[in-house]
């Protein structure tokens, strides 16, 4: 059976790394709003997203395999709608031709980095377990990767004097969501199919 998240350890994990997300999408977002920054914003939500999952994740743990694969698939579709804003958002962006401010990405998107390195060292040998657990695991990832990319949009922005290197980031993080969304509620999909199968637990 795969690690379901019902110990002290894994919930004090969450409780501390539910507080550090929840503070960097407010600090994120503000900072990608002043700075005209897309793919900052786009992060901010990415934080936004694991504080919702982390927080689902915490009040699922000890219930039935259907209800926690029943939240990992509320998360998995959260996260898809998420990436579709961030579609949405970042054509409107290339519209609109706002030039984003590159010290402020740099800046915001390294503290972003140290922040999500931090819950990712927490989270570590959590990783594998059931789609519930996944799921956070997943988020982690994606904000490692996001934060990288923030970064090297910016140096972007600074090379090539356009915002395209933002909005690409953008678009990129946009499909990563898409993409850990699929990826969790397939698990979860398959989780809740192998419950029917097996009927409820005794």
């Amino acid at each position: 059976m795969k690690f379901d998240g019902a110990t002290a350890a894994y919930r004090r994990a969450l409780v501390i790394v539910i507080a550090i997300n929840a503070i960097m999408f407010v600090v994120e977002m503000t900072a990608g709003i002043r700075g005209q920054s897309m793919a900052l914003q786009a992060d901010a939500l990415d934080f936004l997203g694991d504080t919702a999952t982390y927080a689902i994740s915490l009040w699922v743990i000890g219930h039935s395999v259907r209800v926690r694969a029943s939240a990992a698939m509320v998360k998995g579709i959260s996260l898809g709608a998420l990436g579709l804003w961030v579609f949405g958002s970042t054509a409107y962006q290339v519209m609109v031709q706002g030039m984003p401010e590159p010290l402020i990405m740099t800046g915001i998107g390294a503290l972003a980095f140290v922040a999500n390195a931090a819950s990712a060292l927490i989270l570590l040998k959590f990783r594998d377990g059931d789609s519930n657990v996944r799921s956070v695991w997943l988020c982690s990832r994606n904000d490692a990767i996001g934060n990288l990319a923030v970064i090297a949009a910016a140096g972007g922005v600074v090379l090539t004097g356009t915002a395209w290197p933002d909005l690409i980031v953008a678009m990129f993080m946009a499909a990563l969501f898409l993409q850990g969304a699929f990826s969790i509620l397939r698990q979860a999909a398959r989780e809740l199919s192998a419950e029917a199968v097996a009927g409820p637990a005794e």
